[in-house]
């Protein structure tokens, strides 16, 4: 079998998905369609790069930092495992593991053992992370305001919100 016809599919796998919307032939992308992943990925840095740049500024913490404080102050308990953090934050394993020892360094997290997992290890937002988290996120939030719903009408962002919880939700 050559490379491009293991890109288009095949007429005997489109009627086997029967009611399965149909989906697109593997080719490789138009112009058109690299130039909406190049403009999606220039949003994103940009507006990621100009929230990190405000969060420093004021409030001296990095964007990843304020992210495992919030996850931590959603989750039940304000804990997470060490593993659920990681995932939660899309940081690998010892990435978390080197923010979560900066962060419990400044007094804003503390490890705690998994009460049900002998071996288990969690994260534990502390009153001090709470504190901090409430200060920083007022930065944070005027930055997503500004930066990101205030540039698209109420349509753009349910659209969106649409898009990209298709896209995330797609391994």
């Amino acid at each position: 079998m050559n490379v491009a016809s293991w890109f288009v599919t095949d007429s005997a796998a489109i009627a086997a998905q029967g009611d399965a919307p149909p989906r697109r032939a593997r080719t490789a992308p138009t112009r058109a369609q690299l130039d909406a992943w190049r403009a999606f990925l220039r949003a994103h840095a940009s507006v990621m790069r100009t929230l990190e740049a405000e969060l420093l500024a004021e409030q001296d913490l990095p964007l990843a930092s304020y992210d495992v404080l919030v996850q931590l102050a959603e989750a039940p308990g304000r804990r997470l495992r060490m593993t659920e953090l990681a995932d939660a934050v899309l940081l690998s394993r010892s990435g978390v593991t080197r923010l979560v020892d900066r962060l419990e360094k400044a007094g804003l997290v503390a490890r705690c053992p998994v009460e049900t997992d002998g071996r288990g290890v969690a994260a534990r937002l502390t009153d001090a992370g709470l504190d901090r988290l409430r200060t920083a996120s007022r930065t944070h939030l005027r930055g997503v305001g500004q930066h990101f719903v205030d540039r698209l009408d109420d349509t753009d962002l349910h659209v969106l919100e649409q898009i990209t919880r298709r896209l995330a939700d797609h391994p």
